[in-house]
């Protein structure tokens, strides 16, 4: 999975559409009322966070871009408890607060984990005056490299053909999460994310993947889209664009709550199509993202560092002993997926205590360990003429053998610098006493950007201790 993240701090999203605070009430459950057949949750922890189209700008900001969410709101309590927490996430926030109405909270009461009720608190803005909502997009445009249009059906968007054409003229590719059962509203947007049901609402019943590539070609030349996504749960994603299907099989590896997931997809597509990402790398990173975040309860965001790691755990490269050329690929993968690469070299002839500890420190520095050893022919020179006493196979082999070890390749030189130089480590270890100013390659691992660290030895535990208390105790009869 060679997918690229980008540095997402100079995308700049804009976000419009139906604003809600979510409420969340926790507590154990111990008895039955004596009301009624309900259980009794003794309220002991209160959540508050942002959902709806807020949810998709605190998406956006985890991912570490600028993100402005605008809507209507009531003017209230509500509202400002929902611009404190995105302020306090680094979202921006152009609410247009309206006297007569209420902000949307919705309050689920949750016991163990367990969703028991949900009460909503809406008057909906389907009747509301959108002039002074429009105007506030007009003046945020321009500021702005992505629109993600938020649709709930609460009456934000009801005027969304105003905004898509504006996007159109200023050129602002306009993301849309739709609703309801007229597409025909979201004609000429750059591309929108219905999930499978909801597409099915539209295009029609899907008998086989043929069959729903087909409706969405359709449906992408009827509304004018440049593409379409179609969220399809445990299935995984279709993405259709310029005419060509692509599926992505789902990333999920254990469904908790999927409250939020489709937030989730259109906030990360949004943020590396700002950072410059294609449409299939924004979908892939997009489809990694949903598959954490439906691992989660509630509503919840996805860090840059969550995908990172999850896509560690889908790298698939062969550890212990490896060739130059192999490693030299290998470590580069792993940089592009964010993992930092520990580097360590020596002629390692009897496999000791004092090396393991070393070793195993080294690893704990980073994500990975290289184990660059000197061949035969180059220990002698270093060491004299009764060394190795191991030869650089068994050397390696052993050192393989050591799980916090992650690749073993051998070098010619009398020292590896040029293979360090080459390989660029993000980190370049030595043992001992050792002057770091001095130690063959930290000059290449400095000028770009790595560290170069000494370690401890342990004392009095060497090989040429072992050799010589081997010597001393004579032949053995």
């Amino acid at each position: 999975m060679n997918i690229p993240i980008p540095s997402f701090a100079k995308a700049r999203v804009l976000v419009v559409g139906d604003l809600m605070l979510d409420r969340y009430w926790h507590g154990p459950t111990s008895r039955i009322s004596p009301e009624a057949p309900v259980p009794v949750v003794r309220v002991d922890l209160i959540e508050e966070r942002p959902g709806g189209a807020c949810n998709v700008a605190l998406n956006i900001a985890t991912l570490g871009a600028q993100c402005t969410v605008m809507g209507l709101t009531g003017d209230d309590e509500a509202a400002t408890a929902l611009e404190n927490r995105l302020h306090a996430a680094g979202v921006k926030t152009d609410f247009v607060r309206l006297a007569d109405n209420a902000t949307i909270t919705k309050l689920r009461v949750m016991s163990r984990h367990q969703q028991l009720i949900r009460l909503d608190f809406e008057d909906g803005f389907v009747g509301a005056d959108l002039t002074r909502l429009e105007a506030e997009f007009a003046r945020q445009l321009d500021a702005h490299d992505v629109v993600v249009c938020s649709d709930y059906g609460k009456g934000c968007l009801r005027t969304v053909q105003k905004l898509i054409a504006l996007c159109r003229l200023k050129r602002k590719p306009v993301l849309i999460d739709p609703k309801g059962s007229d597409f025909s509203r979201y004609a000429g947007a750059t591309l929108i994310t219905p999930n499978l049901s909801e597409f099915e609402v539209v295009a029609g019943s899907c008998t086989d993947e043929d069959d729903l590539v087909e409706k969405g070609r359709q449906l992408c030349k009827k509304l004018e889209l440049s593409a379409l996504l179609i969220t399809r749960s445990e299935h995984g994603m279709t993405l259709i664009e310029n005419d060509e299907a692509r599926h992505l099989p789902t990333q999920a590896r254990e469904v908790y709550d999927v409250t939020g997931a489709g937030d989730t997809v259109i906030s990360t597509l949004a943020a590396a199509l700002a950072s410059g990402q294609s449409t299939y790398d924004a979908t892939s990173l997009a489809n990694i993202a949903a598959g954490i975040v439906v691992g989660k309860s509630g509503t919840a965001a996805v860090s840059v560092d969550e995908i990172k790691q999850e896509m560690r755990k889908r790298i698939v490269v062969p550890r212990g002993i490896i060739s130059e050329a192999a490693l030299l690929d290998t470590v580069s993968t792993c940089q592009h997926h964010g993992e930092r690469i520990v580097m360590t070299n020596g002629c390692f002839d009897i496999l000791h205590a004092g090396h393991v500890t070393y070793l195993q420190q080294a690893r704990e520095l980073g994500d990975r360990l290289v184990v660059a050893v000197n061949v035969d022919e180059t220990v002698r020179r270093l060491k004299g003429a009764d060394r190795p006493v191991n030869n650089v196979d068994y050397r390696m082999l052993m050192l393989s053998a050591l799980e916090c070890v992650d690749w073993v390749v051998p070098f010619t030189e009398d020292t590896p610098t040029r293979l360090i130089c080459e390989m660029k480590p993000d980190i370049l270890v030595k043992g001992g006493d050792n002057d770091p100013d001095k130690i063959p390659g930290a000059e290449c691992v400095r000028k770009n950007g790595g560290e170069v660290k000494v370690l401890s030895y342990i004392d009095g535990v060497s090989t040429t201790s072992i050799i010589q208390n081997i010597r001393s105790k004579g032949p053995v009869n």
